[in-house]
């Protein structure tokens, strides 16, 4: 019987031997409210958690192995709600409620990106955040929080992110029927 890696290890062996496989596992099983696969699938390396706690629209805390991984997502950007000495930008708490919502609670597939690197300049674990359908399918929320207008597509640094030409369309098409944040702000 193979056991499931940690996310120390996973880390490790991400940084040290690009490429190798064998960081993914099963998903905890849970009852989510029925929703439609999106098709698409994981494209870099993956861990499990659940959601515990959601901070905004864009970072998470994810229960992986036993440990409290803050998670900031690959390539979206949410109006502020929880930043120091900052206001309240329109419409950061539909995006941080609509994160709660959808997350909170939910077992999930974190799926890292070697061209971003595993942790952002304040120690926070990048990766895209999928969320484990009943079903075995899987929805990628990053581009779900771009399509529904409560997100806007962000690129961090000079390299392109795996994802982003599917988030590029999803926020033109978002800007083009006034979704969210398009029309509210």
């Amino acid at each position: 019987m193979r056991s499931k890696p940690t996310l120390a290890a996973c880390i490790f062996v991400l940084a040290v031997v690009p490429g190798v496989a064998g960081c993914g596992g099963s998903a905890p099983s849970a009852i989510l409210a029925p929703t439609a696969d999106s098709g698409l699938r994981p494209k870099g390396q993956t861990v499990t958690g659940t959601v515990e706690r959601v901070v905004d629209g864009d970072t998470v805390h994810v229960r992986v192995e036993g440990q409290d991984v803050t998670v900031r997502m690959i390539g979206i950007n949410t109006p502020e709600t929880v930043k120091p000495d900052a206001p309240i930008e329109c419409f950061g708490p539909e995006s941080s409620d609509f994160a709660k919502a959808t997350l909170t609670g939910q077992p999930v597939t974190l799926e890292f990106d070697d061209s971003q690197g595993m942790t952002d300049k304040y120690g926070r674990t990048l990766a895209y955040v999928w969320q484990d359908l009943p079903d075995g399918g899987l929805r990628l929320f990053n581009l779900d929080a771009v399509s529904g207008g409560y997100a806007y597509e962000r690129q961090y640094g000079a390299t392109p992110y795996a994802w982003r030409g599917e988030f590029a369309a999803a926020q033109r098409a978002a800007q083009a029927q006034d979704s969210g944040l398009w029309g509210a702000c």
